[in-house]
């Protein structure tokens, strides 16, 4: 390891990035360094511009990933290295509103349903049930669920702690597969992955989406359906069962609002609304 990724690893744990944010600035900033050649040290603020060039102009990136790579070069040009320059206040990249897909219960049930390995099914049903990220429900502690209270609670996104609301169903399953492992800490551990058997730690996040990748072609669902779909669908639900939106914001542990109320536009009752007066717009076409 080079002193130089070696202190922007440091400088990342200080300002108390997520892992997957540090995996991901350290890879944007490892490509940077393979473009031109040549340790970010030795980049002049020249040879920077035209990378940000040929991420435009050739790569032809997406907004979402330019946003990665600018914030992460961003980070260590100006934290690690000390170096502010103008060129990094140049690029903007363009803003992607993407509806998330979003599923019916029968079709949530029909996915998990074809999930056939235990630990598996445990998580990607609490990960539902709760309205969980990914990474939040792969970490997940047998600590972290307060039977008592009927929360679980929750590390999500920088590093911030939440408490999401936990049904009698889902405490039900959860204790059910416990008996099967009662392996602490993790509340969902390696050991019980199939390819895992001597892994310590929980599940890890790839194999817990190929389960839900093999589950979804097998359910017969024909939706562009993620992992994240299951949190999409569990926020629409509850919009839709009557549960009001700042509420849901503060259970999935949103900043914003706004990031929030992109669930209702996606209701079935905002989609019966449109429904009648359509019909009657169309009827003599």
């Amino acid at each position: 390891m080079t002193p130089l990724r070696k202190r922007m690893i440091e400088d990342l744990q200080l300002k108390r990035y997520s892992p997957a944010t540090q995996t991901a600035y350290l890879h944007a900033v490892g490509q940077l360094a393979r473009h031109c050649d040549k340790s970010p040290a030795l980049i002049t603020e020249e040879e920077l511009r035209r990378y940000f060039l040929h991420l435009t102009q050739v790569r032809r990136c997406a907004p979402g990933t330019l946003r990665v790579s600018l914030s992460a070069i961003r980070f260590c040009f100006g934290v690690t290295l000390q170096r502010p320059w103008p060129t990094l206040g140049l690029l903007r990249p363009g803003k992607e509103r993407k509806l998330p897909v979003v599923l019916s219960q029968e079709e949530v049930r029909a996915i998990l349903g074809r999930v056939r390995v235990p630990v598996y099914r445990a998580c990607l049903g609490t990960i539902y049930a709760c309205g969980l990220r990914i990474s939040e429900g792969t970490a997940l502690q047998v600590g972290n669920v307060d039977s008592q209270r009927m929360v679980v609670r929750v590390r999500g996104k920088g590093n911030k702690e939440r408490q999401v609301p936990l049904a009698q169903p889902t405490l039900e399953r959860l204790r059910s597969f416990w008996k099967l492992h009662r392996s602490r800490p993790w509340l969902f551990p390696a050991a019980w992955q199939p390819r895992g058997w001597c892994q310590e730690g929980p599940v890890t996040v790839d194999n817990v989406q190929e389960a839900f990748r093999w589950a979804l072609r097998e359910s017969g669902v024909a939706k562009a359906a993620t992992v994240h779909s299951l949190r999409h669908s569990y926020a629409t639900h509850l919009l839709e069962a009557g549960v009001s939106l700042p509420l849901i914001q503060e259970i999935l542990g949103h900043t914003s609002p706004r990031t929030t109320a992109i669930y209702t536009h996606l209701t079935a009752q905002v989609r019966a609304q449109v429904i009648q007066p359509l019909d009657a717009l169309t009827r003599d076409l």
